[in-house]
């Protein structure tokens, strides 16, 4: 089984959109997918059929049920903010120890052609109370896919995440550039040509409004 660490160079940059265009290109493969999302904070437990475990489980094909959910995020909290500030609304404390251990079992417990686990938030985001998303990156130890943005700002955010996955020992899969649906956004082109020249050889994927058919050079 092939497994792959879906992060953020930022938040809100599209992981669980490029998450999903993976799945949709692996099911149009005829491969078997699954994902995991361990932590997600900012969901409304009456209305989540828009968030991202609801998001998943459509581009799977399951139905939005109490029980599909509970096994894409086992852990979710509705303050959005980052999973342990809003664990901490709750009264409850994240540990790395716990979402290492629901990452293995959700690996161990499946057998697929592809598995795709996502993170909350960027790569240096804190995940839990003692721990950011890089640690948790850095334990389970796949490869990663980084998924930028192309507002004023995401080269530098997109790079510094590169170099950070690289100073950990983590293989870096492929750079996804989502493209910004803001019209005063730089220019796409110039952005993407701008990582590939200084992301020191890493596979550069373009992400543009309207399609996904990029999806299946991650395959």
């Amino acid at each position: 089984m092939r497994s792959l660490f879906i992060a953020g160079a930022h938040t809100d940059v599209g992981k669980t959109y490029v998450a999903c265009a993976l799945i949709a290109a692996a099911l149009g493969r005829g491969m078997s997918v699954e994902a995991f999302k361990p932590v997600v904070s900012g969901i409304d437990p009456a209305d989540w059929g828009e968030s991202d475990p609801g998001r998943l489980l459509a581009a799977l094909g399951r139905p939005l049920t109490p029980a599909n959910l509970q096994a894409m995020s086992p852990l979710r909290f509705a303050a959005a903010l980052s999973p342990p500030m809003a664990a901490r609304r709750e009264g409850q404390s994240l540990r790395l120890e716990t979402l290492i251990t629901l990452c293995d079992q959700a690996r161990a417990q499946v057998h697929a052609d592809l598995m795709l686990i996502e993170g909350a938030g960027g790569v240096m985001s804190p995940i839990s109370d003692d721990a950011t998303n890089l640690d948790l990156m850095a334990a389970l130890g796949l490869p990663v896919v980084l998924v930028g943005g192309s507002y004023l700002g995401a080269i530098s955010h997109t790079l510094t995440a590169a170099e950070v996955l690289r100073a950990r020992g983590l293989k870096l899969a492929a750079v996804v550039i989502s493209q910004d649906a803001d019209p005063a956004a730089p220019d796409f082109a110039e952005t993407l040509a701008d990582v590939r020249r200084f992301s020191s050889g890493a596979r550069v994927i373009a992400a543009p409004r309207g399609g996904q058919d990029w999806a299946s050079d991650l395959l």
